[in-house]
């Protein structure tokens, strides 16, 4: 493909009184560009820059739709800042403010560009994981607890450690859960991490990986017959 080509909706856009340049195809231009931004827009936190609530609410159901025509599971993590309402009462908003950016930028610098990270409401965050299963996914909270809990936020030369609790489960296509019961499925592990003293991650319980290997009759043949083949 030509790079120098012009944009596929710029090529199909032609000037109605045939003007090089035409003023009125670069106006259109300049509003398919607007237009573009308030979509995003829409669908953005303004203050942490990851998806809203709204975004979220539209995406769940069709992931959860397509995990069951795919058969792929589907996780999600529920994330609480703890204790943040005594760290709003303790060093203002402004600083809460920043508290929740910062936490958001930890988020998006350690899932994958697949994944969908939302500011669920207040200091709550969610992050959804397509093809991810309940293992991985309790990796990836363990991960992202581990680094909010290393990375205080830096404020006139103190650091504000701050941690989080996190819940999380999957979604498979076998499952019955609306959007709201899976939402609130998480959300109980989330109480859980809470009651357990905060800064954990609580999740269902993680089945031990089978790293057992099936060999068959035929390929133990195989295999004895290659290694005794020098005796």
């Amino acid at each position: 493909m030509d790079s120098s080509a012009s944009p596929p909706d710029v090529v199909a856009l032609s000037c109605p009184l045939g003007d090089a340049p035409c003023q009125f195809l670069q106006e259109l231009q300049t509003l398919r560009q607007e237009v573009d931004l308030l979509k995003e827009q829409v669908r953005t936190d303004a203050l942490t820059g990851l998806y809203n609530f709204r975004f979220f609410s539209d995406a769940l159901p069709l992931e959860m739709e397509r995990a069951s025509r795919s058969f792929q599971p589907l996780s999600l993590i529920v994330l609480d800042i703890d204790h943040f309402k005594g760290f709003n009462d303790r060093w203002g908003h402004e600083l809460g403010n920043r508290a929740l950016a910062h936490i958001a930028q930890l988020i998006a610098l350690t899932i994958r560009k697949l994944d969908f990270a939302c500011r669920f409401g207040g200091e709550e965050f969610v992050i959804l994981l397509p093809n991810t299963d309940l293992r991985q996914a309790v990796n990836v909270a363990e991960r992202l607890r581990e680094i909010i809990a290393i990375s205080p936020l830096e404020h006139e030369q103190e650091s504000i450690v701050i941690t989080a609790s996190l819940g999380v489960d999957e979604y498979r296509g076998n499952h019955s859960d609306s959007p709201e019961g899976f939402i609130e499925r998480v959300d109980t592990w989330l109480y859980q991490a809470k009651h357990a003293g905060r800064n954990c991650v609580k999740s269902p319980v993680v089945e031990p990986a089978d790293v057992s290997t099936t060999v068959t009759t035929e390929e133990k043949d195989a295999l004895f017959g290659v290694f005794g083949s020098d005796k």
